[in-house]
């Protein structure tokens, strides 16, 4: 049985970052199903140039490491992911979306796209206590708690309580922002 749909009086983007393992993308999952909600990912290109180097998807340590330096690579060189975000951004501006999700990881690109962006924004961590102490060996990961974030997601719920939990707690926080249609 599908849940209605809450609709926005305006578009936003909420860029959504988290430790890995945290719950980031199964919180934008269950989000989506209370909201016309998509998803999208920095690291996407990445991962598309790091297949043709050898990686096959293992989420390890010496992987993040991979991805992230990889990553870090692109933005210096001549801030790829961004670009590609930007692109995305353009398509959700005319798609039927109302709420996009951005996975950025490192607190100086989370800044550099929002900068880039108009309309409604904000930043969201998702932070889990069982793993607030993890340590990954790479920037991506170790540092996500560097940038100011408008809003933070304590995701210490089981999977079966976590769709009522991102419901309410977006619920409140577009409320808060003044989108949420009546």
């Amino acid at each position: 049985m599908e849940t209605e749909k809450k609709h926005l009086a305006e578009k936003i983007v909420i860029v959504v970052n988290g430790k890995g393992g945290v719950g980031k993308d199964t919180f934008c999952e269950k989000a989506g199903l209370f909201f016309q909600a998509k998803s999208i990912s920095a690291i996407t290109p990445i991962k598309e140039i790091a297949r043709i180097c050898g990686w096959n998807g293992e989420k390890d340590l010496k992987s993040r490491k991979f991805l992230a330096d990889l990553k870090q690579l692109l933005v210096d060189y001549n801030g790829y992911p961004n670009r590609y975000l930007e692109g995305e951004y353009r398509r959700f501006l005319d798609s039927e979306w109302e709420t996009l999700f951005v996975h950025i990881r490192e607190a100086d690109q989370i800044a550099d796209f929002l900068r880039r962006i108009p309309g409604k924004k904000l930043a969201l961590l998702v932070r889990s206590a069982r793993l607030s102490s993890a340590h990954y060996g790479n920037a991506a990961d170790d540092e996500v708690e560097a940038y100011d974030y408008d809003a933070v997601f304590q995701n210490d719920c089981t999977l079966e309580e976590l769709p009522g939990a991102a419901d309410r707690f977006l619920t409140e926080l577009l409320t808060r922002e003044g989108i949420l249609a009546d």
